[in-house]
């Protein structure tokens, strides 16, 4: 018994050894598995942590680099607004354009090279890449522009190109690609630390088996602190990164502001040039002119006692002087597009074919005179006397670029344009008027200034240098165009493009061309004269008497009515249109329903500043006229049969 008493406890120990290994197999088995276990978490929370990191340096990659390419294409356009305004005369401005430009593209290149596995973002590359030489395509004609010296087509290109739908595309197209890839790597980021949170789970669970458990989840740890550690690193990275971005974004819009502010200036010294030009152009003119007017009447009055012919040879001189003038003024309110039109439908082929005469008279007998017609009859809207000056003056610089021996070819047309095909004409069809001579043409830089007041290529005393002038601003006054075609050597084409005029019907080439007849002469009136002028009115008040009239002066506006009042024998009023206080127009406007029976006649140097339709149906006689102007003037609003009979007529009758 006591031996199988000691055997059983024997048997317990080597049981226990047993069980001890059994469970040390066990627990060894266990622990082995444990730690495969862990070894296979950790390492598939590894290679997550791996992928994500990767992923996450490619989305800033891409974004880095989408946001260098917008800073790149904006230095360019910036390098290319200097260059454009230099002149061409900063040529490393325009290479320093090529160069941004360039290397634009060799950054879209890599961003391909990013994104070519992300089939969504390869497409909006793609799209960027189009865009981009869309864009490409339109600064190439504004840069070759400045360095051809087309300065001003330049600007007009370039800032156009600040409108153009590829740079809001590129901008659009960079945007959507920088978004699509922070979603990228917000999903990515998401998916990675989903990943580590369950390895994480993992390794809690297996710590409560043994130390081999909790030494898996120190190691776990410690790979976690080392990929939140690099996480960091790289999140501080992609910060600087996007702080330098957006310091290269304040630095363009920097650039860009006082891009503006340049062309500001600029703009300024320009329109002062201008006025400089204008103002000193007209001093010069009218001192010429007054100098013939002073000099001829300080002579006639010298000759006038002892020798009248000569007087009235240079009072003859004095009146031409005055005529001059008045002319350049004239020519002045239509530059400055303040001078009162008469449109009318004006078929183009009519009117030149009228004006044949008077060109042939102009130009003279070394200067052959050829018209084609291929209108179609289609008719123009204008004022008939400035269109027709606009064509002589053509003809006259055209005499003058051939040295009064050549052909002159004048061709009207009609032509159907796109919108903005010639300078800035809407769609639409355009009656065209060529004179193309055989002279010796212009040199680019000639054409740049053809168009600035008194700017003339022609010597001392042969022209004022507002021909062009005048006959542009009649043509933008139009809503028209000019277009010149010309080459040192090769003659000069000046094409004018005027709006069809579709509404009228067509006027009888009889009726268009026949001058009004004169009207009949008044007998002697009762005149009220209003001008606030005393030398004016005194010298109305002397014409009127001249003409057998009874003239009545009046210095204010304010005092018509009373005088009015006063003599219910007035048969018109002559009124000047801009008075202090109050003009013509508003004058006759209160006191007309007072007096209907009064024929009115406004007289009048500048009406910029009063509206035409105020004038009603009064007539208006231009300052200077002659005294025969001021007969005619007369009659013609005597003539006019539509105002009742004044009262005491009635009574009489």
């Amino acid at each position: 018994m006591r031996g199988d008493a000691e055997t059983i406890p024997g048997g317990s120990q080597g049981g226990d050894a047993a069980w001890r290994t059994i469970m040390l197999v066990v627990m060894g088995l266990l622990g082995a598995a444990v730690l495969v276990a862990l070894i296979v978490t950790l390492g598939e929370a590894n290679r997550q942590r791996d992928r994500a990191l990767q992923a996450q340096a490619h989305s800033y990659d891409v974004m880095i680099l989408a946001r260098t390419v917008s800073g790149t294409i904006a230095r360019s356009e910036a390098s290319l607004g200097r260059y454009v305004i230099s002149g061409k005369a900063e040529q490393e401005l325009g290479q320093l354009y090529y160069d941004q430009w360039r290397l634009a593209g060799t950054q879209l290149s890599k961003l391909e090279g990013l994104t070519h596995a992300t089939g969504e973002q390869s497409a909006r590359v793609a799209q960027l890449r189009a865009a981009y030489q869309q864009r490409g395509e339109e600064l190439s004609l504004t840069a070759l522009s400045t360095t051809y010296g087309k300065n001003s087509q330049a600007l007009a290109r370039y800032y156009k190109a600040r409108q153009s739908p590829t740079l809001t595309a590129i901008d659009r197209t960079l945007d959507e690609i920088i978004t699509r890839e922070r979603a990228l790597l917000d999903s990515r980021t998401t998916d990675a630390m989903r990943t580590v949170s369950r390895a994480s789970r993992i390794a809690g669970v297996l710590a409560i088996f043994g130390v081999l458990i909790v030494l898996g989840a120190l190691i776990l740890g410690w790979f976690t602190l080392q990929a939140v550690g690099e996480r960091a690193i790289a999140q501080a990275e992609a910060d600087a990164e996007r702080e330098r971005a957006e310091e290269l974004a304040a630095a363009v819009t920097q650039a860009t502001d006082e891009l503006r502010v340049q062309e500001a200036k600029l703009r300024q010294v320009q329109k002062m040039d201008a006025v400089g030009q204008l103002t000193g152009g007209i001093a010069h003119d009218f001192n010429n002119m007054l100098a013939v007017v002073l000099g001829g009447l300080e002579l006639a009055r010298r000759s006038v006692a002892h020798d009248p012919s000569t007087a009235t040879r240079h009072i003859d001189n004095a009146t031409d002087g005055a005529n001059r003038a008045a002319a350049l003024t004239r020519r002045l309110l239509a530059f400055s597009r303040e001078d009162s039109l008469k449109p009318e439908p004006i078929p183009a082929a009519q009117l030149v074919s009228g004006m044949s005469e008077l060109i042939d008279r102009t130009l003279g007998d070394a200067i052959t005179v050829v018209t084609h017609d291929t209108s179609s009859g289609w008719r123009v809207r204008a004022d008939r006397v400035q269109l027709e000056n606009a064509v002589l003056n053509l003809a006259v610089n055209a005499r003058d670029a051939m040295n009064g021996r050549g052909r002159l070819v004048i061709a009207t047309g009609a032509a159907t344009l796109d919108e903005h095909q010639v300078d800035h004409c809407s769609a639409g069809d355009y009656v065209t008027i060529a004179v193309t001579d055989t002279g010796t043409g212009m040199t680019p830089e000639v054409v740049e200034r053809v168009y600035e007041p008194f700017f003339t290529t022609k010597e001392a005393g042969k022209g004022t240098g507002l021909g062009l002038s005048q006959i542009f601003a009649l043509v933008r006054q139009l809503h028209g165009a000019i277009a010149i075609d010309t080459a040192p050597g090769r003659g000069t084409t000046v094409t004018l493009y005027l709006p069809r005029d579709d509404l009228a019907a067509q006027a009888d080439p009889a009726v268009a061309t026949a001058p009004a007849p004169a009207p009949p002469a008044a007998e002697a009136l009762r005149v009220l004269v209003v001008e606030d002028d005393p030398r004016v009115l005194a010298a109305t008040m002397g014409a009127l008497d001249e003409l057998g009239h009874h003239g009545l002066a009046c210095d204010a506006p304010g005092k018509a009515a009373g005088m009015l009042a006063d003599h219910d024998d007035v048969d018109l009023i002559i009124s000047d249109v801009l008075m202090p206080g109050q003009t013509g127009p508003e004058m006759i406007a209160a006191i007309g329903p007072h007096f209907p029976h009064i024929a009115v006649l406004f007289v009048t140097g500048y009406a910029g500043e009063a509206n035409a339709s105020e004038f009603g149906d009064h007539p208006v006689l231009r300052k200077p006229f002659t005294l025969a102007g001021l007969e005619r003037a007369i009659g013609t609003v005597m003539a006019q049969g539509d105002r009742p009979v004044r009262q005491h007529q009635i009574a009489a009758e």
